[in-house]
C-alpha cells in the first residue's frame, strides 16, 4: 500500500473510532444499568473516544489492507479461469442454490435446526452445483442455448489448445505437423517455456545454445504458419519448474501438451492431462513392415552381436541384418524376419536374402 494512501486509511479509522467509541458509549452505559452524574458521563464519553480512536487508528489500516491483498489475490486466480468455465460455474451456482432453496424451505420452520438449514444446504449444493457445471461444461452448452455461444461454438471451432513444451519446438517437427493441417485448435506457447529457450540459446555451452537458437527459430516459423493460431500465454503460472508449471497451465486451459519428453509424458498420462507425443506420432506413421518382405538397406556398421549388420532405412528405423557384417558400405537385399517395437522406436531384423535362399 502506498504511503499516502497508508496515512489516509489511519486517519480515516481513527475519525470513524473516535466516533464509533462516542456514540457506543452512552448506549453500553445504559445496557449495563448504570446512572452517571454528567460530568463523568462526559468523561466515560472521552474514554470511549479515546479507546475507539486508537482500535481505529491501528486495526482498519490492517484491515484494508488485509481485503486489498485478498481482492488481489481473487481477481489473479479469476483472471486465469477461462471465460467458459466461468460461464458454466455460475449457471451451476445459480441451479444449486435454486435447488437448495427449494428443498429447505418447507423445513425452515422446524425448532433449533430449522433456520440453519437453507445457509448450511445453499453453500453444499451451491458448491456441488457450480462444479458440476464446470466439469460438464461441454454436455452442459447442448441444453443451455446462451452457454452453448460461450462454451459449444468456442470449442468446435477453435478446438483444444495444443501448449508446446521446450522439446517439442527445439524438435522442429511441429512446424511440419502443423503446416499439413492435422493439428486442430490455439497452439499455446507460455512465457515460462520461452524463459528456459532464452536461457539454453544464452548457454555457454555450444551444444545447448545451438538447440535454443533452433528453437526461437522454429517458433518464428511457426508463428509465420497460415492458418496455425499462435499464442503467447504471458500471465504466470505458480509451480516448482517449468514442467510443473505446464500441467497446471494445461489443466487450467482444459489444453493438450504436445512434448518429446518421455518422463513428461508419463507424469501427464499419471495426472490425466491430455499428451501428444511428436515421437509416438512418428512412429505411428512409419510404413508397417512384416516378416518375409523384402527391401534394400545399405549396411553401413556392424551390429553388437557377432556378424550383425546395421543399416537405415529413409525414415531412421534401423535395421539389424545377420551376417551382414561381411556387406559393410555395400547395399544388399533382406528379407525381414521380426519386428521389435519399443519405447525409442522401432527395430527390423534380417537376413541377406541370398543366405535365405542358399
Amino acid at each position: 500500500m502506498d504511503v499516502k494512501l497508508r496515512r489516509v486509511v489511519a486517519v480515516v479509522g481513527l475519525l470513524a473510532g473516535l466516533a464509533s467509541g462516542a456514540w457506543g458509549a452512552d448506549p453500553l452505559l445504559l445496557y449495563l444499568g448504570v446512572s452517571l452524574p454528567p460530568i463523568q458521563r462526559v468523561g466515560v464519553l472521552v474514554l470511549g473516544a479515546v479507546l475507539g480512536g486508537l482500535i481505529g487508528f491501528i486495526v482498519f489500516p490492517q484491515l484494508v489492507w488485509a481485503v486489498l491483498a485478498g481482492t488481489r489475490r481473487l481477481e489473479g486466480s479469476l483472471s486465469r479461469v477461462p471465460i467458459p468455465d466461468m460461464v458454466a460455474g455460475t449457471v451451476g451456482l445459480i441451479c444449486g442454490l435454486l435447488i437448495a432453496n427449494l428443498l429447505t424451505y418447507p423445513f425452515s420452520r422446524l425448532p433449533s435446526v430449522g433456520p440453519f438449514l437453507p445457509p448450511v444446504a445453499s453453500i453444499i449444493i451451491g458448491y456441488l452445483g457450480a462444479s458440476l457445471a464446470v466439469h460438464r461444461r461441454d454436455e452442459l452448452a447442448g441444453l443451455v442455448p446462451f452457454l452453448g455461444r460461450w462454451a459449444g461454438k468456442e470449442r468446435t471451432r477453435d478446438g483444444m489448445a495444443k501448449i508446446l513444451d521446450t522439446s517439442a519446438i527445439i524438435d522442429g517437427r511441429i512446424v511440419d505437423v502443423c503446416q499439413t493441417g492435422f493439428l486442430e485448435g490455439p497452439v499455446v506457447i507460455p512465457s515460462f517455456v520461452l524463459e528456459e529457450l532464452r536461457h539454453i540459446a544464452d548457454s555457454a555451452d555450444g551444444t545447448r545454445r545451438n538447440r535454443g537458437r533452433r528453437g526461437l527459430e522454429v517458433l518464428a516459423q511457426l508463428q509465420q504458419t497460415p492458418g496455425v493460431p499462435v499464442q503467447v500465454w504471458d500471465k504466470d503460472v505458480p509451480g516448482r519448474d517449468v514442467d510443473s508449471k505446464l500441467l497446471r497451465l494445461a489443466r487450467q486451459m482444459r489444453g493438450k501438451v504436445v512434448t518429446n519428453d518421455f518422463n513428461l509424458n508419463r507424469v501427464c498420462a499419471v495426472q490425466g492431462i491430455p499428451v501428444l507425443n511428436l515421437n509416438e506420432l512418428a512412429n505411428a506413421l512409419k510404413p508397417r513392415v512384416l516378416p518375409g518382405e523384402e527391401m534394400s538397406v545399405h549396411i553401413l556398421r556392424d551390429g553388437k552381436e557377432a556378424g550383425q549388420g546395421v543399416g537405415y532405412l529413409d525414415d531412421g528405423t534401423m535395421i539389424v541384418v545377420e551376417g551382414g557384417k561381411r556387406h559393410i558400405g555395400e547395399t544388399i537385399e533382406v528379407a525381414v524376419t521380426s519386428v521389435l517395437q519399443t519405447a525409442a522406436g522401432r527395430m527390423i531384423f534380417a537376413r541377406p536374402k541370398l543366405d535365405k535362399a542358399g
